[in-house]
C-alpha cells in the first residue's frame, strides 16, 4: 500500500472540507469534542500517570471519531458512541500506536533533560538567583534541548498522524501503519506545512472571543485530519 502525492493546495483544502464535515452535524461535534476534553481533564487530575494514560488511549479516541467522519460523509448520524468506537474495533494495535507515541516521548523528553533542559527546569521551578554568565549558559542549553527535542517530536508526530486510521480503516499493523503514517506525511510535507500554518492562523483568531472559537475549531481539525486521510490514500482498495 501507497500514499500519493497531492497539490500543496490540499493543505487549505482539508481543512475546508473539515469545516464541512463539522456543519453536517454542528451539535454532535462539540458534545462529542467536549466528552474528551472532560476525559482528558479528569485523567490528568492523576498525576503523571493520567496524562500517560490519555496518551496510550488517545489513538482509540481518534479512531472512533474518524469512524464517525465516515459515517458523516456516508449519510449517517454522528452519535456520541462513535467516541468509543476504538476500543471495539482493533483495540490492540491502536493502544499499540499510542503505546510506541508515548515511548517516544518520554525518550525525547529524557534527551531534552540531558541536554540542559533539567537545568532550566530546576531554575524556573526553584526561582534561584544566579549571575549574568550562568544565565546566559543556562538559556543556550535550555534552547539547544527544546531545538533538538522539537527536532525528534516532528518525526514522531508524523508517524502516528495517519497510524489510527490506517489501522481501523484498513486492518493494518500498529507498526506498519506507523511507518507508512510518516512516509505519506513526508511524501506530502508541503501540503501539510500550508496545513500547519493555516491552522495556527485559524487557532489565534478562535482564541480571540475567548477562546469559544475553539468549539468549532477543534471538531473541525478532527474532521481535517479525515479529509486529508481521504485525500492521501483514496485510491487503495478498503477491506470490506
Amino acid at each position: 500500500m501507497e500514499a500519493r502525492q497531492v497539490d500543496a493546495k490540499q493543505g487549505w483544502q482539508w481543512i475546508v472540507n473539515g469545516f464541512y464535515l463539522f456543519l453536517k452535524a454542528p451539535l454532535a461535534w462539540i458534545l462529542l469534542c467536549t466528552a474528551l476534553l472532560l476525559i482528558a481533564a479528569t485523567l490528568a487530575l492523576v498525576p503523571m500517570v493520567g496524562q500517560f494514560f490519555f496518551t496510550l488511549l488517545s489513538p482509540l479516541f481518534l479512531a472512533g471519531l474518524m469512524m464517525g467522519c465516515r459515517a458523516l460523509e456516508r449519510g449517517e448520524k454522528l452519535e456520541i458512541a462513535y467516541l468509543f468506537a476504538g476500543f471495539r474495533k482493533n483495540p490492540v494495535p491502536l493502544i499499540t500506536v499510542g503505546g510506541v507515541y508515548l515511548v517516544g516521548q518520554v525518550l525525547i523528553l529524557g534527551v531534552a533533560m540531558l541536554l540542559g533542559g533539567s537545568v532550566m527546569m530546576d531554575l524556573l521551578m526553584d526561582g534561584k538567583r544566579i549571575d549574568e554568565n550562568e544565565l546566559r549558559g543556562v538559556m543556550s542549553s535550555g534552547l539547544t534541548a527544546v531545538m533538538v527535542a522539537l527536532a525528534l517530536s516532528i518525526p514522531l508526530m508524523m508517524a502516528a498522524w495517519f497510524a489510527p486510521l490506517l489501522v481501523v480503516f484498513k486492518d493494518m499493523p500498529a507498526l506498519a501503519a506507523m511507518q507508512l503514517s510518516f512516509f505519506a506525511c513526508l511524501k506530502n510535507i508541503i501540503p501539510l506545512q500550508l496545513y500547519t500554518i493555516t491552522l495556527v492562523v485559524l487557532a489565534v483568531i478562535a482564541a480571540m472571543p475567548y477562546g469559544l472559537g475553539f468549539f468549532v475549531l477543534v471538531p473541525a481539525l478532527f474532521a481535517s485530519l479525515y479529509a486529508s486521510y481521504e485525500d492521501i490514500f483514496v485510491d487503495t482498495v478498503e477491506p470490506t
